[in-house]
């Protein structure tokens, strides 16, 4: 199942995030992306469209949609919440496609867009 929220903004500008997009260029071919969020969630709703354009303009293709519910307790539940520590959505973890090893971690209450916040730690 793929997150509409993930579908790519039209009127995202890459020029203004120009050096995000070329962290994420540079990395394109050697990252996976596992954005775990919800249709429902406001702060994906209002998120993932500009990352999924940013990911698009960066040419990354191994993007992974891993849909999240909200349990009767408030909990999420979905692939891999449990085994990634997800408690608050949209969590996009960024992995060296080879290793697995984890690169980027961007948790939903961050101050800035979720491609600069990536770009910032792969650049670290």
């Amino acid at each position: 199942m793929e997150l509409e929220t993930l579908r790519p903004n039209p009127a995202w500008d890459a020029d203004s995030y120009d050096e995000a997009v070329a962290a994420f260029e540079a990395v394109a071919d050697d990252v996976v992306v596992k954005v775990w969020g919800g249709d429902w969630c406001v702060d994906c709703r209002s998120q993932l469209p500009d990352f999924g354009a940013a990911m698009e303009a960066a040419g990354v293709e191994a993007v992974e949609h891993r849909p999240v519910e909200k349990a009767d307790d408030g909990s999420k539940v979905g692939p891999g919440v449990e085994a990634y520590n997800v408690e608050l959505i949209p969590t996009v973890v960024v992995e060296d496609a080879e290793s697995g090893a984890e690169r980027a971690r961007f948790v939903e209450d961050a101050d800035v867009p979720i491609v600069v916040r990536l770009a910032e730690q792969l650049a670290e």
